[in-house]
């Protein structure tokens, strides 16, 4: 099995990875297909089920497919012209495609919330059309949003069986599980970053991975920087202030004063993971750590240590990405990083095991302790449910991320006082995560149906 670092780690744009990445996402591919079609298309038309259509307005997917269509993806993204398309589209209700001339979409009539039963193939599914000037279609695509900006099509879907998780793998550590990563990290000396750098230069040279890890940190690390300076209200109407830049101001006025209090680290940690989720509300630009909804956790932890850890340095911040994105691989591969599919704790107790992995790997830890903290993390937000309030990445999201992130931290402090052997295998807490999510009420799985998001004011 092998998914990069650069895959786990995307650079994209908020408020969700799944319902605002991966339906631009789509929207995009759709528009390839359409281009090697031998059709000439009159307009477009999109339908949203499940999640997507239960929340898809308060994670701006509304937006995000109209975009997609007119040719966006998250890497490009740009937000000024991307005001000056969604303007044009609401005057003229068309849109121009990149090669594809003008097409008829009006949101009102083409973009269509079906709230009956999900597609079979997972709980974020939309289905793409191409429309004759009839309105008859001439092409249509099944595409699902999968967590993380991942997009399969139905075929892709069905392509992914026994036989496909099990082909061959091209690198040379296909570790499969946790147990196979540990067995191989003892058998060739080398540790889990090692492991995943090895796999990783099988298609990028040393210096493209190295570049690349330096632009992840970067985008992460500069996204903390905005959040701690912007305030103000977050869109959507819940009307909720934005926290952390008034609290870090109080952190550094503290900090002057010489306050020493042993939990103030909690609020540092906290705030850092609030700035970057109230980035992610705001539309900003963040990284997929593993999903937009849990991308405060990761970044977070990794300021924590470099700001706050005597002798940490940020030439080892590769050593950390490189072992989280391996636990993240593990996960995604055998359970689910989707809240849709999984609930929240596939998507906060995923990053927050990366996150305590990552820790534990730049603290000295050996492999089988690398993989304890991983397993604590996780196993400790087992359960947990996505609920989010009127569908937006704000309530109780922004604040999980901080708690997410102070659970990475003390998971992999525990983990560093033993020596790696623990009772609970973190193979055991992944297929644990799988089989709750399955057996989960999908009130509870990112459709704003149950828990908070029923039980608190939602205006």
């Amino acid at each position: 099995m092998f998914l990069s670092v650069f895959d786990i780690f995307k650079i994209g744009v908020g408020p969700s990875s799944s319902h605002t990445m991966g339906p631009m996402v789509a929207g995009a591919r759709f528009l390839e297909r359409l281009r090697g079609s031998p059709f000439g298309a009159h307009g477009l038309r999109a339908r949203l089920h499940g999640s997507l259509a239960f929340t898809g307005k308060g994670h701006a997917t509304d937006r995000a497919v109209i975009l997609g269509l007119a040719g966006f993806t998250p890497e490009t993204y740009a937000h000024d012209a991307a005001e000056t398309v969604l303007e044009m589209n609401r005057t003229t209700r068309r849109l121009t495609p990149p090669g594809l001339g003008e097409m008829q979409f009006d949101p009102e009539a083409h973009l269509v919330f079906d709230f009956g039963p999900p597609l079979p193939g997972h709980a974020n599914g939309m289905v793409l059309e191409a429309l004759d000037p009839q309105g008859d279609v001439l092409l249509q695509e099944i595409y699902y949003s999968i967590g993380g900006g991942f997009v399969l099509s139905a075929g892709e879907m069905g392509a992914i069986d026994d036989h496909a998780r099990n082909d061959p793998s091209p690198v040379p550590f296909p570790f499969r599980s946790a147990a196979e990563m540990l067995q191989m990290a003892h058998a060739s000396g080398l540790s889990i970053a090692q492991m995943k750098h090895r796999n990783e230069s099988r298609f990028r040279t040393a210096a493209e991975i190295e570049t690349g890890l330096e632009r992840i940190w970067t985008v992460m690390n500069d996204c903390i920087g905005r959040g701690l300076a912007n305030e103000g209200i977050l869109p959507g109407g819940l009307k909720v202030r934005r926290r952390a830049r008034a609290i870090h101001e109080k952190l550094l006025a503290e900090r002057g004063m010489n306050m020493t209090a042993p939990h103030v680290i909690n609020d540092w940690i906290s705030t850092y993971a609030m700035a970057v989720n109230e980035e992610n509300a705001a539309g900003g630009q963040v990284v997929t750590a593993p999903t937009n909804g849990a991308a405060g956790v990761l970044p977070a932890v990794l300021r924590y240590w470099l700001d706050h850890v005597p002798g940490a340095t940020r030439a080892r911040v590769p050593e950390f990405l490189l072992t989280a994105a391996a636990i993240g691989g593990l996960i995604k591969h055998n359970a689910s990083i989707s809240g849709a599919e999984c609930g929240c704790q596939a998507e906060v107790g995923s990053a927050a095991a990366m996150a305590a992995a990552g820790l534990a790997a730049v603290l000295g830890g050996t492999p089988e302790q690398i993989e304890n903290a991983a397993e604590i993390a996780l196993e400790h937000h087992l359960g947990m449910t996505c609920d989010p309030v009127k569908g937006l990445v704000q309530v109780p999201c922004i604040e999980r991320n901080g708690l997410g992130a102070i659970k990475a931290i003390s998971a992999a402090s525990l983990s560093m006082r033993g020596d790696g052997t623990h009772f609970v295998p973190l193979d055991a807490a992944i297929e644990t995560m799988r089989q709750t999510g399955r057996d989960m009420h999908d009130h509870y799985k990112e459709t704003s149906l149950g828990g908070l998001a029923v039980n608190v004011p939602n205006c």
